[in-house]
């Protein structure tokens, strides 16, 4: 039996993996931490004299609370052996990235609970999601990547994709570890029920105004939530280590994506583009439309998932469509196959 550490449990993506788990016979506990108070959804799952699932509010991105979480007598009756890193995406995260002595939080987040996971002997398996937005995007949108292509180590990057990256090579060294399988699961724009979007470097956040780069309408990738929850079940199941390509069947152009999102997308002139991000940069202003010179808003792609496919057991089973909303207006909405 499978005990399991679910981290920003609080979020949307976060509660879909905790509901998933939860109906998986071989998971026997679940530890769900967040930085809020617990979800009303948890009610059912928290309830009881023994419950399965147990929540606390911790902050992933300091030393102190994870030391003391990993050396509490509370860790320690749980007996995690698989850990599951769901990164900050609901509406408290920032488009820009806070810094926490110097780097990213999610940065921050990833060396900690890499470290402690190495060090406490009795975790086993450490499962990240990750994004699909560290490759290197050439000109075009033929684009068909795996997890071989490169990552985009421009040091020019925005700052939103450079903690991904720094994220995604910090689990990426261990995934040859001889005690600890690590499982990272790159995932392109995550799409909820409702349209929500999650994960996505310019629509991230409550729908509104958007920008993206004028002459360009880049293919977007897309999964839905309730498939990631899948991968990452699947994941815990599977004895491999590795990096894992997860995406649905669909890729839209950003254009639907946004107007489907219900996001407004404003087309910008390239040099205009750059001149918005740098200016909220400069001015420590957090960007309301995605503003970034970014080569997402420029190239699109798609993904190979043949290998979760054959060594994880994971396909998609979930297709993302078009249903309309309580307003009247067409929505992106998530249903099974």
């Amino acid at each position: 039996m499978t005990h399991v550490l679910v981290t920003h449990a609080d979020e949307p993506i976060g509660r879909r993996v905790v509901k998933n788990l939860y109906h998986d016979p071989n998971v026997e506990v679940i530890f769900a931490i967040g930085s809020g108070p617990p979800p009303r959804k948890f009610d059912p799952y928290l309830a009881g004299s023994e419950p399965r699932v147990t929540y606390t509010r911790l902050d992933l991105a300091k030393h102190r609370p994870v030391h003391d979480l990993f050396h509490s007598a509370g860790f320690r009756a749980a007996e995690i052996d698989t850990v599951v890193y769901v990164p900050r995406h609901g509406a408290g995260s920032s488009l820009n990235e806070p810094l926490v002595g110097g780097i990213s939080e999610r940065t921050a987040e990833s060396r900690l609970l890499l470290q402690h996971c190495l060090e406490t002997r009795t975790i086993q398996h450490l499962i990240a999601i990750g994004s699909a937005f560290v490759y290197r995007l050439p000109p075009g949108n033929a684009n068909h990547l795996s997890e071989e292509s490169e990552l985009n180590l421009d040091p020019n990057v925005m700052p939103e994709v450079r903690a991904w990256i720094d994220s995604d090579m910090i689990f990426h060294s261990e995934v040859h570890n001889d005690r600890l399988r690590v499982v990272l699961l790159r995932v392109p724009t995550v799409v909820a029920a409702g349209g929500y979007v999650y994960l996505h470097p310019s629509l991230a956040g409550r729908p509104g105004s958007r920008v993206r780069a004028l002459g360009f309408d880049p293919i977007c990738a897309l999964v839905s939530d309730k498939d990631v929850a899948r991968a990452v079940r699947a994941a815990t199941r599977a004895p491999v280590s590795g990096i894992f390509n997860i995406a649905g069947g669909e890729a839209i152009p950003l254009s639907l994506l946004s107007r489907w999102t219900g996001h407004t997308s404003i087309p910008v002139p390239g040099p205009l583009l750059g001149m918005l991000d740098a200016t909220e940069r400069v001015l420590g202003i957090e960007s309301r439309l995605g503003a970034s010179g970014g080569v997402h808003l420029r190239y699109g792609f798609t993904l190979d998932t043949d290998r979760a496919a054959e060594e994880l057991g994971f396909r998609s089973q979930y297709r993302i469509g078009l249903a309309r909303a309580g307003d009247g207006a067409l929505r992106l909405d998530t249903a099974s196959v």
